[in-house]
């Protein structure tokens, strides 16, 4: 399994071009736009400061089309190198986008991704609670029976301040939908969840479970309780989108094996502009274990 920690921001005494190399590692690639929002950095020091690490060759950009122009930006080999090792970036899923060639490929579903996460950070920031650049791990993988895997868009970490300053830890899976595969392979994604849900593995040298002492399922090795599994749809209109959360609510009630894990793990969908619009925390979330009324996410 790749996956990283919990972190918050860098600390304010890093240097800005730390913070943007390690924002860039961390999230794959970001626009000026994104990079300005999640640093809180001043728009004119971010772009000499990205024009000094681009001379350096530790970052590169491509020109995104029909966006005005924007660049959206990503490390080199050599920014690839010098965050390797950092401590606030150790274990994260090893998968740069270090040429304009794979970075073309990848801007869609990217960016769409860390739009996704700069709305969970906006709303965190408004609330009080905590969700920093680094608090967003994407394409987490964790093993599957059969030598298969599942892919996680992004394991989300988040914290709640309630009353009495309390403060609840929430996981979260996402997964980002642009419309572009069926509904039908969409909600298949249930089932994988549900059986890295149940799965537990046999002990090196077993050949069941029958021989193999109770080890518990492998999401234990990682998580103190199963993360919640969200699902960001967006590329598509009100109808199509319906449609879609209508076939994932379909597949957590008519599969056995995501049936099972409904009960048990919150599971919601979300469309990715009313995100924008109300904040994560709002009611535009709809429940997938069989509640027809709206909820927040932390109340699916």
């Amino acid at each position: 399994m790749t996956t990283a920690p919990c972190h918050t921001a860098p600390p304010a005494q890093e240097s800005a071009a730390h913070r943007v190399l390690a924002v860039l590692a961390q999230h794959r690639m970001a626009t000026s736009a994104q990079l300005k929002e999640m640093l809180g950095m001043n728009r004119s020091a971010l772009s000499r400061l990205l024009s000094r690490l681009h001379r350096q060759d530790l970052i590169a950009f491509i020109t995104l089309p029909r966006a005005a122009r924007a660049r959206a930006w990503f490390l080199q080999p050599d920014g690839v190198r010098a965050t390797r090792d950092w401590p606030e970036l150790r274990g994260r899923p090893p998968y740069p986008v270090t040429s304009a060639t794979a970075a073309s490929l990848r801007t869609a579903h990217t960016l769409t991704a860390v739009r996704t996460h700069l709305a969970f950070a906006r709303d965190a920031r408004e609330r009080g609670d905590e969700h920093g650049p680094l608090d967003w791990t994407p394409e987490v993988s964790h093993q599957l029976p059969d030598a298969e895997r599942l892919i996680s868009d992004a394991l989300l970490h988040y914290t709640l301040h309630e009353a009495g300053d309390r403060r609840v830890q929430l996981r979260a899976f996402v997964e980002v939908d642009r419309a572009t595969m069926t509904a039908e392979r969409l909600a298949s994604k249930l089932i994988e969840y549900a059986r890295f849900h149940t799965y537990t593995p046999v002990p090196v040298g077993r050949r069941s479970m029958q021989q193999a002492p109770a080890t518990g399922p492998a999401w234990q090795r990682w998580y103190p309780v199963f993360p919640r599994v969200l699902f960001v749809l967006t590329g598509a209109g009100p109808t199509a989108l319906a449609n879609r959360t209508a076939s994932l609510r379909a597949m957590a009630a008519e599969h056995p094996l995501v049936a099972s894990m409904a009960r048990r793990v919150p599971l919601g969908a979300a469309v990715l502009e009313d995100l924008e619009a109300h904040g994560p925390r709002a009611a535009v979330w709809q429940p997938l274990d069989g509640r027809t009324a709206p909820c927040s996410w932390t109340d699916l």
